[in-house]
């Protein structure tokens, strides 16, 4: 049982009681949680993780929410910001940034430096910690290709610097994904010096070509599925005659296939089921078992 009182009491950091999860969220969908807890730092961090461990109560990390599908009950846990672990350094051709810290304004911050390598990310609504968790990726580059190494906090508390190789990136996939105990604190990103304009150019025309293909008015949580290995998911769904169908609130894009979109009131369990009943539609006409991208959250 949860006693946000307690929590309050233990001045881990900030505390949100009863947060709807709307307003953390890109989907804008889903329920209550208990508490948001916004630790001040890595000690802090430390005293909250153990003493949610200890009491045996549900926890996770929560970035930008921009990959998470919330049900529409209460989250009965904790949820973890790393929104105070935003330090940013440029030392050469190197960003050591932390976890909490923006992508989009990261890539941003390095186009205007002159540094190349992370445009790809311009247009990636996650934090950082949550992209190299995910290996957010777009353009065929993604997080694998840039990070030299990341800063972890350990299931024993300890901080640790794990390597690129250690990190075990693939697509849409790292160690932390697989070794959820671990927790990403910040990430040293090696890039390269470039064209300050030209870089700037290449994200305006892919923000450009965003706006053309992407249903950007509507929230969303980007691509739902991984592309199978020589082909489109959204060209699947399309040929399945999904563009529009609707469950609830939650709608396949006119746009694009491979995004569903929240059209109006959408419920995480609207989402759910929509993305689910693809996954099963594609598996019988094509005998392909589509990957989900996004992470449905109990």
């Amino acid at each position: 049982m949860i006693n946000v009182s307690e929590i309050k009491k233990k001045k881990f950091g900030r505390v949100v009681e009863n947060a709807n999860l709307k307003d953390y969220t890109t989907y804008k969908a889903g329920g209550h949680a208990k508490a948001i807890v916004y630790p001040e730092s890595i000690d802090k961090l430390k005293e909250l993780v153990k003493y949610l461990k200890d009491n045996n109560i549900k926890h996770m990390i929560l970035g930008n929410g921009s990959n998470l599908i919330f049900n529409d009950g209460i989250y009965e846990g904790v949820l973890i910001k790393l929104d105070c672990f935003n330090d940013m350094n440029i030392n050469g051709t190197k960003i050591v940034v932390g976890a909490g810290f923006p992508l989009i304004k990261l890539s941003l911050i390095a186009a205007r430096n002159s540094l190349a390598g992370l445009e790809f990310a311009s247009g990636i609504p996650g934090s950082l910690g949550g992209a190299v968790y995910m290996n957010a990726g777009a353009y065929k580059s993604d997080m694998g290709y840039i990070v030299e190494s990341v800063k972890v906090l350990t299931p024993d508390y300890e901080v640790k610097e794990l390597s690129n190789k250690e990190m075990d990136f693939h697509y849409r996939s790292s160690f932390l994904q697989k070794n959820k105990d671990y927790i990403c604190l910040e990430a040293t990103i090696k890039l390269r010096r470039g064209n300050r304009d030209a870089i700037l150019e290449v994200i305006r025309d892919r923000k450009l070509r965003r706006i053309e293909s992407q249903p950007l008015e509507y929230p969303s949580a980007g691509s739902v599925f991984r592309n199978p290995e020589g082909d489109f998911a959204g060209r699947l769904i399309e040929e399945l005659g999904y563009k529009g169908k609707k469950i609830g609130g939650a709608m396949v894009s006119l746009k694009h296939a491979n995004f569903i979109v929240n059209a109006g009131h959408a419920k995480g369990e609207d989402i759910k089921k929509l993305i689910l009943e693809i996954k099963d539609k594609v598996k019988e006409k094509y005998n392909i078992d589509l990957k989900i991208e996004q992470e449905f959250v109990e």
